[in-house]
């Protein structure tokens, strides 16, 4: 008995110290650990990150950070560790190019959710589909077309390539091209198009609308119109003009032209 007593006091003695001061690394890691996630959380809510991004990325951090703290612990009290890293990082790598699609898709929804080059409710163009955001998920975003189908877009593809956000500002320009024959009145009809967009209130006054001849086309005279309304009144806008213009111009004598081909037949 005292011949193992003697052992177990050789053995504390000799790596006792050892351990009550890997111990107490452990201890204060975990404790700075959890301050410095208290301090993440707070930056995140000061930077207004996304609410359903910040839980994950504090997760994240933390898993790194105590990961990074007991293979530290571990080295302190002689365990070797370098086959062990070689092994997770081979691990990591197997993993990683298995799942490569799906952590790019990852990356991307932390990359949309972080920068937000788009939220819920704007109505966007990408990927070849447009329709509003109906939810950003950390690897896919939903899209909600005007007819009613549900897009889901991965995030990778999202988020390196081009896209058009609609509804990013407060004002947009809507632009139409009406078209009168040869021979009509050009006063008159910039006259006409000029009442109807002084008659819609929701058209802006500044900046200034603007109607102009854009071009002398094969069967007609084309007119630029382009004026400025919020971006929620964009398309009531364009249609209610479109109905005004080809109301408006019939009763005042003004014609809307549309292609003709003269045939001339030759009798011999």
């Amino acid at each position: 008995m005292e011949k193992y007593l003697d052992k177990l006091i050789d053995f504390l003695l000799l790596y006792g110290p050892t351990v009550i001061g890997a111990i107490i690394v452990l201890l204060l890691g975990l404790w700075i650990i959890k301050k410095l996630n208290v301090g993440i959380g707070k930056l995140m809510e000061k930077r207004d990150l996304d609410s359903s991004l910040q839980p994950f990325l504090k997760s994240l951090i933390s898993s790194l950070l105590k990961i990074l703290l007991v293979i530290s612990v571990m080295a302190m009290i002689g365990i070797e560790m370098t086959s062990f890293i070689a092994i997770l990082g081979a691990a990591g790598l197997a993993v990683g190019m298995a799942l490569s699609g799906t952590l790019q898709n990852f990356a991307g929804g932390v990359m949309i959710l972080t920068f937000k080059p788009f939220k819920v409710g704007d109505f966007i163009e990408a990927q070849g589909y447009a329709g509003s955001v109906s939810e950003i998920q950390i690897f896919n975003t939903i899209l909600k077309t005007p007819d009613n189908k549900i897009i889901i877009i991965p995030n990778g593809g999202l988020s390196n390539s081009s896209m058009v956000n609609y509804s990013n500002q407060e004002t947009r320009r809507v632009d139409w091209t009406v078209g009168i024959g040869y021979g009509d009145d050009v006063d008159k009809a910039k006259e006409v198009i000029s009442k109807l967009i002084d008659a819609d209130s929701r058209i802006l006054k500044d900046p200034a609308p603007f109607v102009g001849v854009s071009e002398l086309a094969d069967s007609s005279v084309n007119f630029a119109v382009r004026a400025w309304v919020k971006s929620a009144d964009y398309w009531g806008v364009f249609f209610a003009m479109n109905e005004n213009v080809y109301k408006t111009f019939d009763k005042e004598g003004l014609n809307i032209p549309y292609p003709q081909m003269d045939v001339h037949v030759h009798n011999k």
